[in-house]
């Protein structure tokens, strides 16, 4: 099980840059419209301090993190819903994504080309947020054309199907994105069909100059208020200082953070709010000589975890046995922990916690 995470954004706002530093894959840079043509994907591991915390307790020969998938897509412009730029190519890429992540330009630079001579956030928000709305709405009508075609069969389900579609048109007329509308559930599996591009959750990355990072920013708090009025997220972070990062050895990484004062890289800052934003969850599994974290939604219960292992784990699932993180830790392992009886035994209906360490029972 895969997690994507699309980077979005108008041309030459930094996306490159970002997703650069995010994956060290060397994708192409440069000062000029849809240079990225096909998107880039990058694997990502989340830092995770449970899982070091476990490691040093237990040594194991090999620790695997969680990843992200990052996919750097092509700039968007003005009428890309109608193929400008090569628009509905780029639109296709945003369908296959879980979640967007939309980086804004909120710096000034006459080096760097601005597509419409100035920096304005509100602006190219309100640019690519149209173009997205845009193509969700020929999305909708050309299934609302296709449905009503079979209105004839008298298939009552039609009529409802139907009534559904015709509710979303009218919210996306009216400028509200998929993902703010609360629909019956009935019609999950309409609403998923459609792929709509407004209903992925979404997260505003300003992308700033090392001035800005550490003071007040007109542009900044423009975009952040753009966030907030739709229910966003929003981090700051300069690519630039993060590309120099990333291509610094890892131990050095550290130091160079604390020399400008911060406790975490802004591209830590952005896997973590990506894995939050999508309502992912880490538990931990110590078999073998493999200690590894996995990722899964919130809400999944132990059958459908051990399935993210192996699809034999999920068949044959018998039990999960759960220590919680904070009593392994307390008790320096699992040996005392259970001593102490807090290793507990759940069944097929037990929902995973965030930060459990589980060894799964299955027989196949």
């Amino acid at each position: 099980m895969g997690f994507r995470c699309g980077i979005i954004g108008l041309p030459n706002v930094g996306k490159s840059t970002i997703f650069n530093a995010l994956s060290a894959a060397g994708a192409e840079v440069a000062n000029y419209p849809f240079c990225t043509i096909d998107p880039n994907v990058g694997i990502v591991p989340v830092a995770d301090p449970r899982l070091d915390k476990i490691a040093e307790i237990l040594h194991p020969p090999k620790v695997t993190r969680t990843t992200l998938e990052f996919v750097d897509i092509a700039g968007l412009v003005k009428g890309a819903s109608r193929g400008e730029g090569l628009g509905n190519k780029f639109l296709g890429h945003i369908r296959d994504v879980d979640a967007v992540v939309h980086v804004v330009r909120c710096f000034d630079d006459p080096d760097v080309v601005s597509l419409d001579g100035t920096v304005d956030p509100r602006r190219d928000v309100e640019i690519v947020n149209t173009e997205l709305l845009l193509a969700d709405l020929q999305t909708v009508e050309d299934r609302i054309e296709k449905t009503e075609k079979l209105l004839k069969t008298g298939d009552k389900s039609i009529r409802r199907q139907l009534d559904f579609l015709q509710e979303v048109l009218g919210a996306l007329g009216r400028g509200v994105p998929a993902r703010r509308l609360s629909f019956d559930g009935d019609n999950d599996e309409i609403r998923k069909g459609l792929r709509l591009l407004t209903d992925k959750p979404v997260l505003y990355v300003a992308n700033v100059n090392e001035s800005v990072l550490k003071g007040p920013s007109h542009l900044v708090r423009d975009l952040e208020e753009a966030a907030r009025a739709e229910g966003a997220g929003c981090i700051v972070l300069c690519g630039d200082i993060e590309a120099d990062i990333a291509g610094l050895p890892e131990d050095e990484r550290r130091y160079y953070l604390e020399e400008l004062g911060f406790r975490e890289s802004g591209l830590e800052k952005l896997v973590r709010a990506g894995y939050e934003m999508l309502g992912l969850i880490t538990f931990y599994t110590t078999v073998g000589p493999e200690l590894r974290a996995w990722t899964v939604p919130k809400d999944t219960a132990a059958p459908i975890a051990a399935g993210r292992i192996h699809t034999d784990m999920q068949k044959g699932f018998i039990r999960a046995e759960i220590l919680r993180f904070d009593d392994f830790l307390a008790c320096g392992g699992a040996a005392r922990a259970k001593e102490k009886g807090l290793l507990r035994s759940e069944g097929k209906d037990y929902l995973i916690a965030d930060g459990d360490i589980v060894l799964f029972r299955f027989n196949v």
